[in-house]
């Protein structure tokens, strides 16, 4: 196999031979999904790294990789000796990749990409660029497929239908919601991308990405039917038949790009251009009047309806035992026999893999140990397994995809004695954690005025952990989901007000390179509290049940009121989880969830 330093000069050889100067190489599908599948991995392939965020930006002289606080330790040990250098999002000096790009290009110089797997909005970024440069774009080549000789080829995996017990919800219902929205912005037709937002309208599942329940397609709703483009021999004729009831019309995968030509001049098309790719909305004729706005399904799926929660609930108690079981087992052999990231990684996935509509992780799991925790996107591989030992903390952040819901569960453990600074650190975690989760506001705020609420035992100390405290999570489809989020800076696409019945993420974290890391993450609901003359109040129900290892807290530096959060906490924990107990069991968690 070629080295990365080979690779890079192969992809320099054919942007010469094309006249390109800077050419973009996202992390991304032709969906504009979060997680790839094989296929879709340039970047890594192009780079060596292989954490799921990342932009690689090749010139003549120089090839960069750009990726978020999460990644910065891993990025910078993938990529070494590669000749690859990395640019750490958002640190100060800086450039981001659009200053970059402006900076490099040069006078009538071409900007290239392959415009599948860039956005409509990043697209017309690069475009003014070149533009202003008195250069052009060139988005009609994937470079990277001429040099990938072995690249894997697209996911042939069958679709199905998630019965309406899962999802509360039919297909026609649905449409006729998302139908709607576009005749109240004027809209005649509506073309998205987002595999998410397909299989959630459809309420069909699939197995084209790693660990993301989704089926590669496109789609076009029109006043009459809804246009679905994909790979056909993934239909079952029975689930064809009910589709075709809905009035649903089926296309080959890639006849998007050419039937986006034949639009009417007449139509009024609603495109939504952070999730559209740019080779779609370049391929929109110019007669054809443009409505730019979010996808109507963002929104509707993000709220999720009382079907959905209550089966989340069910699965969320149902992942929460096997957690509580986990940690009994870890507590109990970690210094009896030999227990490593993989191997306790592969128990938690046996102990889930026999619960009743169980399918798959919801993503690739986080078990990390010691140093190795303080990378919060860490993924343990054969090379750098370790054996978990007396005297640090072992993070374990995973999720479950049920047909019930999706969770995503993390919880640190001390493995016997740990640091004075290891335990302040884990109970402020435990404070920011379980503030937010107390939290009661007035309906029409986002998580940005909510997101202080965990960051302010750790601001007030100096400390920060550098990404989000939280995210919305699809029912059983995308473990991120938008349009809502915890943070404390300002993300586009996660702002939006906080709405009853939308499920997101709480998990502040602490880490400390070199030595530990910590993060405690539930996930919680939104929900409609008292309304008085004041407004409509709002609450977060918590629906994940696993202690906080008490063995890791220092309740001496926790407030009165801190202590009754956690305690409360506790309390539920035992009542939610003890009736799946055996009696030794029900002892052992009477004590981790102890009042302190």
């Amino acid at each position: 196999m070629s080295s990365i330093a080979e690779r890079t000069e192969k992809l320099r050889d054919l942007m010469r031979e094309n006249s390109i100067d800077i050419y973009i190489i996202p992390t991304a599908d032709f969906h504009q999904s979060e997680y790839a599948g094989a296929y879709f991995k340039a970047r890594e392939f192009m780079t060596g790294f292989t954490g799921s965020a990342g932009t690689a930006v090749i010139t003549q002289e120089e090839a960069g990789l750009w990726t978020d606080g999460r990644y910065f330790i891993q990025a910078a040990n993938q990529i070494q000796g590669t000749g690859v250098k990395l640019f750490k999002m958002g640190e100060p000096g800086v450039p981001t990749i659009r200053e970059y790009v402006k900076e490099t290009l040069q006078e009538g110089g071409t900007i290239g990409f392959d415009g599948r797997v860039v956005s409509m909005q990043e697209g017309e970024a690069y475009e003014k660029i070149a533009l202003d440069k008195h250069g052009k774009i060139c988005y009609e080549q994937d470079l990277v497929d001429a040099i990938w000789m072995d690249r894997p080829s697209m996911s042939k995996e069958k679709a199905y239908l998630l019965e309406e017990k899962f999802a509360g919800e039919s297909t026609a219902s649905k449409l006729a919601r998302i139908r709607n929205t576009m005749e109240e912005k004027g809209a005649t037709s509506h073309v998205f991308i987002t595999l998410d937002d397909i299989c959630w309208t459809l309420n069909i599942r699939g197995n084209d990405v790693a660990y993301t329940p989704v089926v590669l397609s496109y789609a076009m709703i029109t006043k009459d039917h809804m246009h679905v483009y994909l790979d056909q021999d993934k239909l079952s004729e029975e689930l064809r038949q009910k589709l075709e009831k809905d009035t649903v019309v089926f296309h080959a995968y890639n006849d998007i790009y050419e039937d986006i030509k034949k639009l009417n001049s007449k139509e009024r098309i609603l495109i939504d251009p952070v999730h559209l790719n740019y080779a779609i909305a370049k391929n929109i004729p110019e007669d054809v009047k443009i409505i730019e706005d979010s996808n109507p399904a963002i929104l509707f799926k993000a709220i999720k309806n009382e079907t959905e929660l209550s089966n989340l609930r069910k699965a969320e108690i149902k992942d929460s035992v096997c957690h509580v079981k986990f940690m009994k087992w870890l507590k109990e052999n970690y210094n009896k026999m030999e227990i490593t990231e993989l191997s306790a990684s592969d128990y938690l996935d046996e102990l889930r893999s026999s619960l009743e509509y169980y399918v798959q992780p919801s993503f690739g799991p986080i078990c990390a140990y010691g140093p190795h925790s303080a990378c919060p996107h860490y993924s343990s591989t054969p090379e750098t397994n370790v054996q978990l030992e007396e005297g640090n903390f072992f993070l374990t952040d995973t999720g479950a995809a049920l047909k019930e819901g999706s969770t995503d569960i993390t919880r640190t453990y001390a493995m016997g004695e740990v640091t004075a600074e290891m335990k302040k650190h884990f109970t402020l975690v435990a404070m920011s954690n379980l503030r937010l989760a107390n939290a009661k506001f007035l309906y029409g705020c986002t998580g940005m005025v909510l997101d202080i609420l965990a960051r302010q035992p750790l601001w007030e100390r100096g400390l920060n952990y550098n990404h989000g405290t939280g995210h919305g999570i699809g029912y059983f489809l995308n473990v991120h989901e938008g349009p809502a989020g915890f943070r404390w800076k300002y993300v586009k696409g996660e702002t939006n007000t906080l709405e009853e019945g939308m499920v997101l993420t709480d998990e502040p974290g602490i880490y400390i390179e070199g030595s530990h890391g910590i993060r405690l993450e539930n996930e919680l609901i939104v929900r409609k509290g008292e309304c008085n003359e004041y407004g409509q109040f709002m609450y977060l129900e918590p629906v994940t049940f696993i202690p906080f290892d008490l063995d890791a807290m220092d309740p001496s530096i926790m407030t009165e009121e801190d202590k009754q959060l956690l305690n409360d906490y506790h309390a539920s924990v035992y009542e939610n989880i003890s009736p799946y107990l055996d009696e030794e069991e029900k002892e052992w968690l009477a004590n981790y969830t102890r009042a302190v």
